[in-house]
């Protein structure tokens, strides 16, 4: 009716309410310890081989599945939060991180007869990141949380998830201008330094996060560019790799000197997740991005060294089998590289795969209808 049309534009023209804070003590509130440190197992209680575990997301289940990649059965389902958005595995590779979308981090012990969660904690209103500590002297000491509501970023202690540290994002742009939700994106460990390095997807800025001493937090900034998402390493993990997809770049960051090396002009819309390393036999070692805006896979140089006419290029585009991919992927055992395209509005390109032989990327790609 008129009156209805007339109260829903008034409705729609309200400023909407500000979400509420999380901090310290409402996190510390939901902080649960469910098996305590003494109570777990001293050895491995099962007979699986935890270096080939999958950690599947159940999405609307709020549910993740363990499946033994040996016999390609699932070992155990384990009730989580809705929509976990990633896993983590520990650097001793006994535990699984896995946090939702609705803020919820559990952590899950793979030494049990079947996977137990352990400990849980809500870490914000809403988060995409987990990661461990790897650097040596700090294996699985501190596990790292991003959060996009409130933007912030929290270390917790690796054995039991107590809240430990919280760091807000809340700042001054690339550009300049202030920003009040600069959101966590990816975050990696660094192998060789007790750093995190924290992707703020705003505010277009590389944070890696000194956690030697959490009392006297040390952080160094790097500019790069809008809006940072998803990134991870080259072959030789010193450098870090991140899709600016606002920007359709890829910024370059120097783990070992802690500085920016390079942006790199990609496609439409860059969304590599982690990426995915490639031998390549004209280029030398590459790193590869998928694109949510463009049909093609694009390889960068990654070794100044030995390729120093290469390195932080685009060397090649690969024709994907269609536009709106999210990931690529390798395996050190395997001769492949596979990309999807799950955004596209096309059903059998959304459930396909293309497969590249990683010896020879001019063959034509394998198509699988998943």
């Amino acid at each position: 009716s008129k009156d209805q049309v007339d109260m829903m534009a008034r409705y729609l023209l309200n400023e909407p309410a500000s979400p509420p804070e999380f901090g310290m003590k409402e996190m510390k509130a939901t902080w649960k310890v469910t098996v305590p440190v003494d109570q777990r197992p001293t050895r491995k209680m099962n007979n699986v081989n935890l270096n080939n575990i999958f950690s599947v997301t159940l999405r609307d289940a709020g549910e993740v599945a363990l499946i033994d990649g040996d016999t390609k059965q699932i070992w155990g389902i384990v009730k989580t939060g809705y929509a976990v958005h990633i896993s983590r595995l520990s650097l001793s590779g006994r535990y699984i991180h896995v946090v939702g979308r609705d803020g919820r981090l559990d952590m899950i012990d793979l030494w049990f007869e079947k996977p137990t969660v352990v400990a849980t904690v809500k870490a914000g209103m809403e988060t995409r990141s987990v990661e461990t500590s790897k650097a040596k002297g700090f294996e699985d000491k501190y596990v790292i949380v991003g959060s996009y509501w409130p933007p912030q970023y929290t270390i917790l202690d690796g054995m039991t998830l107590e809240p430990l540290k919280n760091v807000s994002t809340r700042g001054v742009t690339v550009d300049g201008d202030y920003h009040q939700e600069p959101r966590v994106a990816s975050i990696v460990a660094s192998t060789t330094k007790p750093e995190f390095l924290v992707s703020v997807k705003e505010t277009g800025m590389v944070k890696m996060v000194d956690y030697s001493d959490l009392t006297n937090l040390r952080e160094t900034t790097i500019n790069t560019a809008k809006f940072l998402h998803d990134g991870g390493y080259d072959a030789t993990k010193r450098y870090f790799l991140v899709a600016a997809n606002a920007s359709n770049k890829v910024a370059v960051v120097d783990v070992k000197e802690g500085k920016f090396t390079a942006l790199v002009d990609t496609a439409k819309i860059p969304h590599p997740g982690r990426g995915a390393n490639i031998e390549h036999p004209k280029y030398g070692p590459v790193w590869a991005t998928s694109h949510l805006g463009a049909d093609v896979i694009t390889l960068i140089g990654t070794d100044p060294e030995k390729h120093p006419q290469h390195a932080w290029k685009v060397v090649q585009e690969l024709k994907n089998h269609g536009a709106n991919s999210l990931f690529v992927k390798t395996h050190p055992k395997s001769k492949h590289f596979w990309a999807d395209a799950p955004q596209n509005p096309d059903k059998d390109l959304a459930e396909s795969v293309a497969v590249w032989d990683m010896a020879d990327l001019s063959k034509p790609k394998a198509v699988l209808n998943v």
